[in-house]
């Protein structure tokens, strides 16, 4: 099993190209179910996450071709084609892997009227349950039950029809299976309280390229025309933010100046107003945003993780790496996961103070780190760590990196290439 070493304390200072998002190239390649045409998508990251897609839509018959290959996302292009879908049933051996396989669910439904889709497996982060995506498809009039581990859904004589489905709570992964449902449902289809991140309102343009017709994109209440067929289109992915949040964060938590490539600074606009009175400096330059520290030192600040506009679960646990570093204390407070401080007890093993009570840490500043074994307990919280080894004194080694590579590409060449002291250790026991 892979190991990332680090030897901390070197300032980064460079350039670092983001790729296109994971969270919304999953959505996107799912989408390609809904039509018999070529789907291309550019700035497709390659990613475990993304391979394991592709496994799973290559069963349902889906024809993937490498249509452009660049040195990085940008130059990158990948056709879909399901002309025929052979296969409705998504096997448990890969939804497994990864708990967004479930967003096959919805396309399948939509264009085949069945679909047999293993409930889903993914990160230790807490309880995702499918719920919504059940209780908003068969509100369109699908017949679902849950079968021995896998939902089993059909939809009613003549396809799924139009509904108005109340989201009780914002689910970015029903938002989109039920986005991608409606656009071949009869008639009108409302979603409220729906999720409003960025790879939302991707996968909406995306779908309207492809002939959906949907209204108040952008916004939590989403309007649906049915079509009968969606056709194909070329589309480029969205900016990873998290990436590119992440990657700010190294700047900080290094003291080093970064260049921020392929990414756009209104894509982490909550993370900026956090970091913003943390002391770190944002610039926006041409086809990217140059970081660094504002005035040499970081001071703690409180976040509290919400739905999209809000501060992103997915940055949480960075910024809890780059409290522990800060002057003074910072409360971080999650609201979304249960079971997401897991990293807390590994950062404490590098000489962090954090005192974990209930959904909130309370993080007082050390002067510093120092390196240490550490273990990987899911995707980020397995980039903090590499974090806070770049922070700290001495070797940290990162074991259980798999995690890493659901959500990042090629991380330790991008930090050193930009003076990092970091290798992958390929193979050996975990």
């Amino acid at each position: 099993m892979d190991k990332i070493r680090i030897r901390g304390g070197r300032p980064l200072n460079g350039s670092i190209t983001v790729g296109g998002a994971k969270n919304a190239a999953l959505p996107l390649m799912t989408a390609s179910l809904l039509t018999d045409e070529t789907l291309t998508l550019t700035n497709l990251p390659i990613l475990a996450d993304i391979n394991t897609l592709c496994n799973l839509l290559l069963q349902h018959g889906v024809a993937i071709h490498m249509a452009g290959a660049g040195g990085d996302c940008a130059g990158r292009a990948v056709d879909f084609t399901a002309r025929d879908v052979t296969n409705t049933t998504a096997p448990y051996d890969l939804v497994r892997k990864m708990r967004a396989s479930v967003l096959v669910l919805g396309p399948l439904l939509a264009r085949c009227g069945e679909a047999k889709v293993s409930l889903p497996g993914g990160c230790a982060i807490g309880a995702r349950p499918v719920d919504l995506h059940i209780k908003g498809l068969e509100a369109m009039g699908a017949d679902i039950r849950i079968e021995a581990g896998y939902i089993v859904a059909k939809a009613p004589a003549g396809g799924l029809r139009g509904a108005e489905y109340v989201f009780p709570k914002v689910s970015v992964g029903a938002t989109e299976n039920l986005l991608m449902a409606a656009t071949l449902a009869k008639g009108t289809t409302i979603l409220v309280n729906a999720a409003r991140e960025p790879e939302v309102t991707d996968l909406a343009e995306c779908l309207v390229k492809m002939g959906a017709k949907i209204t108040g994109i952008g916004t939590d209440r989403l309007v649906v025309e049915g079509v009968d067929r969606l056709h194909g289109a070329r589309h480029m992915v969205v900016a990873d933010r998290i990436e590119t949040g992440t990657y700010a964060m190294a700047a900080a938590i290094t003291g080093g100046r970064l260049d921020i490539m392929n990414t756009r600074l209104d894509l982490i606009k909550a993370a900026v107003k956090a970091l913003a009175p943390a002391g770190v400096a944002f610039e926006e330059i041409e086809n990217g945003i140059r970081v660094s520290r504002a005035n040499g030192e970081l001071h703690g600040v409180d976040v509290m993780t919400e739905p999209f506009p809000g501060f992103p679960t997915d940055l949480q646990a960075q910024m809890m790496a780059l409290m522990c570093t800060a002057k003074g204390a910072a409360m971080i407070t999650e609201t979304i996961f249960e079971n997401r401080f897991m990293h807390a007890p590994e950062l404490t093993r590098m000489g962090a103070r954090i005192t974990v009570h209930g959904s909130s840490a309370l993080v007082r500043g050390v002067e510093r780190l120092t390196g240490a074994p550490v273990m990987a307990t899911d995707l980020r919280a397995s980039v903090s760590l590499v974090l806070a080894g770049l922070a700290a004194e001495g070797e940290t080694m990162v074991n259980r990196v798999y995690h890493l590579d659901r959500g990042y590409e090629r991380v330790e060449e991008k930090l050193a290439a930009c003076g990092a002291e970091i290798e992958r250790i390929h193979g050996g026991d975990e």
